[in-house]
């Protein structure tokens, strides 16, 4: 089994379950031609957190990482019409792609973007208040995990949903040799939640058209 493989297992899966949609297509080709990485979630995968959160029966959703908007997309789907979603997005020109394929896809109106770093975001939320999520998407810089975490509990209620993507690393989170700084950030991250008595939680390898991988699936316990 290889790449080539999963991803035509992949293909055979989103034809039927996720089929083509129009808005996300537009919203990958002008993140493309805008120059972002090519990393976003998977189609299969995107549909995954729409039914996770409308599973959580989520109003308030947080994402830290938002590139082209592509998982905002699908996460936003998941909201009822006074439903709200906040995007952290270090970078400006990603910003001002996702808004575009926000609007694009018609849910423009239920996300706001924030553009600066992440902790610097999330701590601002804490200071002013802001009412808990229901669901949060971490999508972000590895290295930041750790503290995302920490500071997406103080933005968490009983019952939140807390999704981390990237925490495989091609396999590379079970060497204990690795000096890569993504790799450590998520060994300490799945560290710091496995000990925290605030949550309950798993991670799933998973492999397809994004390679090997995998995500960490928390909720918030007490």
């Amino acid at each position: 089994m290889n790449e080539e493989q999963w991803s035509k297992v992949d293909q055979y899966l989103v034809s039927p379950l996720v089929g083509s949609d129009q808005s996300l297509n537009q919203a990958l080709s002008k993140s493309d031609e805008a120059g972002l990485p090519p990393i976003n979630v998977a189609p299969n995968q995107g549909k995954l957190l729409m039914l996770l959160s409308a599973m959580s029966g989520a109003t308030r959703v947080l994402e830290i990482g938002t590139l082209g908007g592509y998982s905002t997309i699908w996460l936003a789907r998941s909201l009822p019409s006074s439903g709200t979603l906040i995007s952290l997005e270090l970078e400006p020109h990603h910003a001002s792609v996702a808004r575009d394929n926000l609007e694009g896809a018609g849910v423009g109106s239920l996300v706001e973007i924030r553009v600066g770093p992440a902790n610097a975001s999330l701590r601002h939320m804490i200071d002013e208040g802001t009412e808990p999520f229901d669901f949060i998407f971490i999508d972000a810089d590895k290295e930041g995990y750790p503290e995302y975490l920490e500071l997406s509990l103080r933005l968490s209620r009983v019952g939140t949903v807390i999704v981390a993507d990237n925490v495989i690393r091609n396999g590379e989170v079970s060497n204990i040799a690795s000096t890569d700084p993504r790799v450590l950030g998520v060994r300490t991250f799945l560290e710091r939640a496995s000990s925290d008595s605030r949550l309950k939680g798993t991670a799933v390898q998973t492999v397809g058209s994004k390679g090997y991988d995998g995500f960490a699936l928390f909720v918030v316990a007490q």
